[in-house]
């Protein structure tokens, strides 16, 4: 019999995950190319080449045993260098490699940062609409999640309504930039006015509120818009980044964290992280694309796709009657939905052969998130659907 914690988590499992399980099996009755499936934020555009070459130069020179061998749980000395450089050069900050932990990902980041800094009761506070997983994570570490509505008119983040959350209990606050599922970038004033509540309250409370920054899109933005970095504004922060969608690579697992120096009591936390990461079962991230990175983690990624898809999704729906913020970053959409209910509205669009997931996945009912990381094709194609299901609802 299974635990009754992971009977909670199964109960409660991935509303994304389901829906693309639900799209396979449409796919099969109807046509891979007769239904349009929203649902996953899979990237659809391919790694730079030089991963390619990077792997085969790799293999064919350096030694197998220490490529694919143990690394210490940091991960390789001149990796962390590397990209400690590389952020010094991006954002003007003085990094080196005590700062950085190569991690399993960013969601392997999140997990050894809160088995590092969660107590039991611990709360952690995030902004709606967040990524869902959040909650399994902080759970799993026996902390609770404290969630901020969401400012649905900017989806900036709500700082008037978290000064209201914060209590003494208050251990962590999540934020990600550019956000899935809204596609916002959090701008330099909202990142400055957080800093200052979270100063106060550190004051007030007499502990560190540590700020954790999660920043898998942080190279998919669109229109010259620049993603601020977190830690210019607020001491106590963490970064966690991951190389999935930036080099296409979700399923190479390669990431890595960067603590700000600064931080309240930076050497015992990051024996803590270290620690975190090896008795949590990671041992240290993939040996393989650690080495990959410094061959390829500068190139700009390839977005021209994904903004062609951004601009012809936003058109397409705003033209049929849809309401919906332009995406700066990520590849998200996150428009209302044409009726109060957005679980019906999303079982609706599956009439239509539509696959989206609905908004309260995201602690943001009333919306529909669309992932427009798919073939142009698909989004062309399926206009006469989203016609159809404006129609319903909007005659």
């Amino acid at each position: 019999m299974i635990s009754e914690r992971m009977k909670a988590f199964t109960a409660n499992s991935s509303v994304i995950r389901a829906m693309f399980e639900e799209g396979k099996k449409m796919a099969a009755l109807y046509g891979k190319e007769n239904v349009y499936d929203f649902s996953l934020g899979n990237p659809s555009v391919e790694p730079p080449k030089s991963v390619k070459e990077a792997i085969i130069k790799i293999l064919n020179n350096e030694s197998p045993n220490f490529v694919h061998g143990y690394t210490n749980n940091s991960g390789y000395e001149d990796v962390r260098k590397y990209i400690a450089d590389s952020t010094n050069r991006e954002f003007g900050t003085k990094f080196d490699v005590e700062n950085i932990v190569m991690t399993c990902g960013a969601a392997g980041a999140l997990n050894i940062i809160f088995k590092s800094i969660l107590n039991p009761d611990d709360e952690v506070i995030v902004f709606a609409p967040f990524f869902g997983e959040y909650n399994a994570y902080v759970k799993s570490y026996d902390g609770k999640l404290v969630i901020v509505e969401a400012d649905t008119e900017t989806f900036q983040l709500n700082t008037e309504a978290f000064k209201s959350k914060i209590t003494d209990k208050t251990k962590a606050v999540i934020i990600n930039t550019p956000n899935n599922p809204s596609g916002v970038v959090y701008s330099e004033d909202t990142l400055k006015k957080l800093s200052e509540i979270l100063v106060e309250a550190e004051n007030k409370i007499g502990h560190p509120i540590y700020l954790i920054s999660d920043e898998p899109y942080r190279r998919l933005v669109y229109d010259n818009i620049e993603v601020p970095f977190v830690s210019k504004y607020y001491k106590n922060t963490f970064v966690a980044y991951s190389f999935s969608k930036s080099l296409s690579l979700p399923g190479e697992r390669i990431g890595y964290i960067i603590a700000n120096s600064e931080l309240d009591g930076f050497e015992e936390m990051m024996n803590a992280l270290n620690v975190a990461n090896r008795i949590m079962g990671f041992v240290n991230a993939p040996s393989l694309f650690q080495r990959v990175l410094p061959y390829c983690m500068d190139e700009k990624a390839d977005i021209e796709t994904y903004d062609k898809n951004r601009k012809l999704l936003y058109s397409m729906l705003t033209d049929l009657g849809f309401e919906c913020i332009k995406p700066e970053g990520a590849f998200y959409m996150f428009p209302k939905t044409l009726i109060k209910d957005d679980v019906a509205f999303c079982n609706s669009a599956k009439e239509f052969r539509i696959l989206s997931t609905p908004g309260s996945a995201f602690s943001c009912p009333g919306h529909f998130r669309l992932s427009y990381c798919v073939s142009t094709e698909t989004i062309e194609r399926s206009y006469d659907s989203f016609k159809a299901l404006a129609k319903k609802y909007l005659g």
